[in-house]
């Protein structure tokens, strides 16, 4: 039986667990290889304090907006059967992680998030193959993947667009392409060096009768004070 994928997003009251900052609500989804979304799991949270402003500005969920929603210890249960034994990708995964492992410290609950499913970073992932533009915001713009739809940051929509940066992420496409950005980097601006080195091959590649004419003819040109 193939491991079950799954998208996971949080927001917060702030951006520090270790000042009580609190989950207001979690979304999951679970996904197959070509996309699809099979699942979800969306839950808004009373995190029992205050929502730090600069919390609101990003996610625009207010005190008042979860009054009468759960507590985390009254969804728990829900949420560890949704991701329990499988794949989990999380965007900035120590960040979600650390929020949601306090929260299960605070029930009193034996199992830690690494205990009930393998996680995968995704932004590990996107700096691994590209060296800026890594924010889910900035990982949608590369691949093309329209999020005009979301006007404030959500859970469950992030997981989704998550979901979708993922398969592009890990696709064999993106590393090639990975691999060219790593290369236009190294390379003279206007390729025409003697002899340029192909890491990958190992070989020492010559340039051309053309490409040597089209660099003297430069270095003629910006000798010229004139030009």
């Amino acid at each position: 039986m193939d491991t079950r994928l799954v998208a996971l997003d949080t927001e917060t009251t702030g951006l520090a667990v270790e000042e009580g900052h609190r989950i207001v609500e979690v979304g999951c989804v679970e996904f197959k290889e070509t996309g699809e979304i099979v699942d979800r799991f969306s839950q808004y949270v009373n995190p029992e304090r205050e929502i730090d402003e600069g919390a609101i500005s990003v996610h625009g969920i207010t005190n008042a907006d979860l009054r009468g929603w759960p507590i985390f210890r009254d969804i728990a249960g829900e949420l560890l059967d949704f991701i329990r034994d499988a794949d989990v990708v999380i965007h900035n995964a120590d960040f979600d992680v650390s929020f949601l492992d306090r929260e299960l410290v605070r029930m009193k609950h034996h199992e830690r998030i690494n205990d009930v499913c393998h996680v995968i970073d995704s932004l590990e992932l996107a700096r691994e193959r590209f060296k800026s533009n890594n924010s889910l915001d900035g990982l949608c713009k590369r691949f093309k993947i329209d999020y005009s739809h979301r006007t404030q940051h959500g859970a469950l929509i992030d997981a989704e667009l998550l979901a979708r940066v993922y398969i592009k992420l890990v696709s064999r496409e993106v590393e090639l392409f990975a691999d060219l950005e790593k290369e236009e980097k190294k390379t003279p601006i206007f390729g025409l060096s003697s002899a340029i080195r192909d890491p990958r091959a190992g070989t020492i590649i010559k340039a051309t009768d053309s490409e040597k004419r089209a660099h003297q003819e430069y270095m003629n040109m910006i000798g010229n004070p004139s030009v």
